[in-house]
Parts: structure tokens; C-alpha cells; sequence
């Protein structure tokens, strides 16, 4: 079996990226206009952005994405790492790409000086808090949130 490799994306990524964010969105039973997928990816390649995107490659298959946001925390002197969105295509579940792209993020997030990285996943996500339970530990907070229209 090949190796799972994390790259960045690049500008020419969009076309492999995108078959993988809709797939998230199905996943999360969501969709998320064009408009902001396209400002989404605008900002991932934008050098002043704190916004960014890699892919898993097995091979030359695209199997799996990670989004990430750094941030200012007012518990902490350096910025915090939120962990957005991680997707593994079906083809790449159980090959231990999930754990590859937070590896990648805790990699990334150390380089950058951060306290520390988070994320959020549902509660009814039972296969991958079996991974997110070895790899990080539980806050105990509960997250809500509010649409501002």
C-alpha cells in the first residue's frame, strides 16, 4: 500500500479540492453557495489570510482534505488553531488519512507558534471521535452558536 502524503493546495488544486468539499457538505447535510466556496477558496491561497487548506494524496489520488483558521485567544499569548473542516473520501477511510491531516495541522500549528489546535464534530459522529478520542483531548464545553442575519 502506498503512503498517505498531506500537501498544501495550490492554485491549479481547485477542480481535485472540490469533489472534497461537496463531500463534507453531504456528509454534514449542508450546502454552502457557490459564492462562498469560491471566496473560501480565494482565501486559502491568499498570502495575508490566516485561512489554510491541504489535501492527502495516496498516489495520485485525492482522498482527503483539512481546513484550518489561526486566531487571536484572549487565554492565550499566541494564537489558537481551529481545525475547521476534515474530510476522508470513502476510498481513503480507514488507511489512517484523518490522522495524517491533524498531524499535518499540529505540524503546521507548532511552526506558526500556536497554543494549541481545536475542532468541533458532531456528536452522532461516532467514527471519527474514535480517532479525535486518542489523538486530542475532550474540553468538556458545549458549543452553540446563533446565525447572525
Amino acid at each position: 500500500m502506498k503512503s498517505v502524503e498531506i500537501r498544501g493546495i495550490e492554485s491549479k488544486d481547485f477542480d481535485i479540492w472540490l469533489p472534497l468539499w461537496k463531500g463534507y457538505q453531504r456528509f454534514y447535510e449542508v450546502d454552502i453557495s457557490e459564492h462562498v466556496t469560491l471566496e473560501t477558496w480565494k482565501r486559502f491561497l491568499a498570502p495575508t489570510e490566516p485561512m489554510h487548506a491541504a489535501l492527502a494524496m495516496i498516489g495520485e489520488q485525492v482522498v482527503g482534505l483539512v481546513h484550518s483558521i489561526y486566531h487571536r485567544s484572549a487565554w492565550t499569548m499566541n494564537d489558537d488553531c481551529y481545525l475547521q473542516d476534515l474530510f476522508v473520501a470513502s476510498g481513503g477511510r480507514g488507511l489512517g488519512v484523518g490522522r495524517a491531516l491533524i498531524e499535518h495541522v499540529y505540524a503546521d500549528a507548532k511552526r506558526h507558534g500556536a497554543s494549541r489546535v481545536y475542532w468541533l464534530t458532531q456528536e452522532s459522529n461516532h467514527n471519527a471521535k474514535q480517532l479525535y478520542d486518542r489523538i486530542a483531548d475532550r474540553s468538556g464545553f458545549i458549543h452553540y452558536r446563533k446565525p447572525i442575519t
